[in-house]
């Protein structure tokens, strides 16, 4: 566990005021509504009819799995039923989230409220690879621009898994519930087995649960994405107590994932797992006062090597493992308090992580990388944050954080460093280097709603929003690919001397709903200071070394880059809609459009989502149901030089699905994605870094093929 930090910063508060400068989007408007209308005219398109329920408000989307037909074992792929979101795929269980071109940790992604920092610097374990699969009850994605209570740094967004936790009833009488889901498919002869179980009464409650999945390599119309396989297991126990308007929540979670490939980053997962903690207060005085305090932590411990489940390289001097680990505390203190004309929540956050990563190579006992040595990195934050009803037609949000990030990371050292000059000099440099590093950002928040009928409101947001660097981008001293899961096969060097990202964010759009149509269109624009990018290194000794480690290999590496600060925008458009045509009949579906450019040079970010859009169709008659869906991603030609992206062509998917209510307990369902067995490749997922038969070195990965699934689910 991380050393008590009480007393080791104070908090301070100040006002703090500025003038947000905001961008004009018209030049796209004529595109925006061409969207709509032709959208609005497929009405022959088709969607997958899950069993999912998407609550709505003007800055929220709510995605309610407790009958999803999960598939994929990640869950972050469900990412894609919210408008705006996708996922950067590096494996079949570490996807990492996107909202509107950005992603990684520009994106606040919390477990029941919770953060974590993942063990691994490569993001294998991203923080929703940590979310119970089998036992997720939702997924909340802050739409647009976030409230500043709900997150320390969400410039690129917020989003909250929730786990089922089970409820306190009205009776002394303890009751017993749960609920026990199997699934397989085809695509990778993968199974899914989770179980749950709850008693409870109206003072307390307790919750066991455990998840068990595995597959193996998936397949595409081409062969095998080798290595694609993984395996693991997720145990928790729960245990709440209400006394009157008082409650206390414990949870315990045992993660344990065991080998797993990651296909698009140089190593795969050997192990990782660790303990989690959540132990929260919550006070409520309904209609008054709201109370919460909540203190947590997890230590999480990482083993990666590019030898066990892919090719080993047949040089042995070459194999490498590495031992990572994360230990992260963190608190968080909210106060709700209600009016007449709304609500006035303040409180304090702080979240400490410190990283370890040491890599090695099994057949050389001298050969060692202290790549990441206590590389720590604190927050601590205050806000104040204000919902008001202006009138009865206008509302409005404002709010005001203030955080303090601290960073710091102890010297580093290595075999190149003993026999290479360049790495000597560039071990050398960091080590002399002032490491201790302190940012003081200020985030602003202002929204409105006006409402011009029962059935239309328009809605504007205005932001600025800050991210301090990671340890990765300040710490990574050698040339390598420890860099949160880019995926872009360059290497890259840190900067300990970087600028905080800020963002002016706009954010515009309407929703509209009537008795059997609704839809939510957004115009988003961000004019994002000093992002954090890689650009073509000046360190002299990182371009050495790259050189001189291709002479000594035969290989044919870039030269590195090295994280700097750029000026950059993004913009773009994204809506969901809802066509109820009668009770049993609805069409629905998402539009999405991101452009991610460089300011400073002519150039796009990186690993943008191209231009989608899904539509569905769904039947329901009494204890039935069926859907089918049409998936189309436009071809991706906006794509980065510096970080020599490849174009992608577009694709279209057919999807089907089915369930079957047999009792009030039993649900069965079956169904088959990628009907037509397409080859495509997914702008999402990276470039091979694996020796396979089926797909070259460095040739994008394939998506899957033809996948059948059923699912079992009983409750109890």
């Amino acid at each position: 566990m991380p050393q008590d930090t009480g007393g080791k910063y104070l908090y301070t508060a100040a006002a703090y005021f500025s003038q947000l400068a905001t961008g004009i989007l018209m030049h796209r408007t004529a595109l925006y509504l061409g969207i709509i209308v032709v959208l609005i005219s497929l009405n022959a398109q088709a969607d997958h009819m899950e069993e999912l329920v998407i609550s709505a408000s003007h800055d929220t989307r709510t995605i309610d799995i407790t009958d999803e037909l999960v598939v994929s074992a990640d869950v972050a792929q469900l990412l894609k039923k919210a408008p705006g979101a996708n996922v950067n795929s590096n494996g079949p269980i570490s996807g990492i989230p996107q909202y509107r071109g950005m992603y990684g940790s520009r994106i606040a992604t919390s477990l029941n409220g919770t953060q974590l920092a993942p063990s691994g610097p490569n993001w294998m374990d991203p923080p929703l690879s940590y979310a119970r699969n089998g036992q997720l009850e939702s997924l909340e994605v802050y739409r647009g621009i976030a409230p500043v209570s709900v997150a320390q740094e969400s410039i690129g967004g917020a989003i909250d898994a929730r786990s089922k936790r089970g409820e306190f009833t009205k009776s002394r009488g303890f009751s017993l519930s749960g609920r026990v889901l199997a699934g397989l498919q085809s695509v990778n002869d993968g199974s899914q087995l989770s179980a749950a179980a709850y008693a409870s009464n109206n003072m307390h409650k307790i919750m066991l649960s455990g998840v068990a999945e595995s597959g193996d390599d998936a397949e595409f119309p081409g062969g095998d994405i080798t290595p694609t396989k993984y395996e693991r297991q997720r145990y928790d126990v729960g245990y709440g107590l209400k006394l009157g308007e008082h409650s206390l929540q414990f949870d315990y979670g045992y993660n344990d994932t065991g080998e797993s490939g990651t296909p698009a980053l140089p190593m795969d997962i050997e192990d990782f797992g660790g303990d989690l903690y959540d132990l929260g207060y919550r006070f409520e005085r309904s209609g008054e006062l709201e109370v919460s305090a909540t203190a947590f932590s997890s230590k999480l411990d990482h083993s990666m090597t590019n030898y066990h489940l892919r090719t080993a390289p047949s040089d042995k001097s070459r194999w490498r493992r590495n031992i990572a680990d994360s230990d992260n505390q963190g608190f968080k203190l909210h106060s709700t308090m209600y009016d007449s004309q709304g609500n006035w929540t303040f409180g304090f956050d702080g979240f400490r992580a410190i990283h370890n990563s040491d890599i090695d190579n099994p057949n050389d006992s001298i050969f060692f990388v202290v790549n990441f040595n206590d590389a720590e990195r604190e927050v601590y934050g205050v806000f104040l944050e204000r919902e008001h009803e202006i009138s009865q037609r206008w509302s409005g949000e404002f709010g005001i954080r203030y955080n303090q990030v601290t960073m710091d990371a102890d010297e580093v050292d290595g075999t190149p460093a003993n026999m290479m000059p360049p790495a000597a000099m560039l071990r050398d440099a960091f080590n002399n280097a002032d490491r201790n590093q302190t940012d003081y950002n200020a985030d602003l928040v202002a929204k409105l709603s006006y409402k011009t009928s029962q059935s239309t409101s328009w809605y504007a947001g205005f932001a600025q929003k800050n991210r301090a660097p990671s340890y990765q981008e300040r710490y990574l001293w050698l040339p390598l690919e420890a860099t949160a899961g880019l995926a872009d096969g360059n290497t890259y060097t840190g900067n300990i001397t970087l600028e905080p990202e800020t963002a002016r964010q706009l954010d515009f759009g309407l929703d509209f709903s009537s008795n059997n149509f609704s839809l939510a269109p957004r115009i988003f624009y961000s004019d994002v200071k000093d992002y954090i990018q890689g650009t073509l290194s000046e360190v002299t000794p990182a371009v050495m070394m790259v050189r001189m480690m291709n002479t000594m290999n035969g290989t044919n590496n870039a030269d590195p880059l090295q994280f700097n600060n750029v000026d950059a925008t993004l913009y773009g458009f994204d809506m969901d809609w809802v066509w109820q045509f009668s009770d049993q009949l609805t069409l629905s579906g998402i539009v999405n459009y991101v452009r991610g450019k460089r300011d400073d040079i002519d150039d796009e970010l990186y690993r943008i989502a191209p231009p989608n859009t899904s539509i569905r169709l769904d039947y329901v008659s009494g204890n039935w149901g069926a859907g089918i869906e049409s998936v189309l991603y436009s071809a991706q030609d906006k794509v980065s030089d510096t970080n020599r992206e490849l174009e992608t062509a577009g694709y279209g998917l057919l999807n089907l699905s089915a369930t079957w209510q047999a009792t009030q307990r039993l649900q069965l369902a079956a169904g088959v994605d990628n009907v037509l067995n397409n080859e495509f490749l997914d702008h999402m997922t990276g470039y091979n870094r694996a020796q396979n038969p089926d797909i070259a070195l460095r040739d994008r990965l394939p998506g899957t093929g033809t996948n059948v699934f059923a699912r079992l689910s009983y409750t109890f």
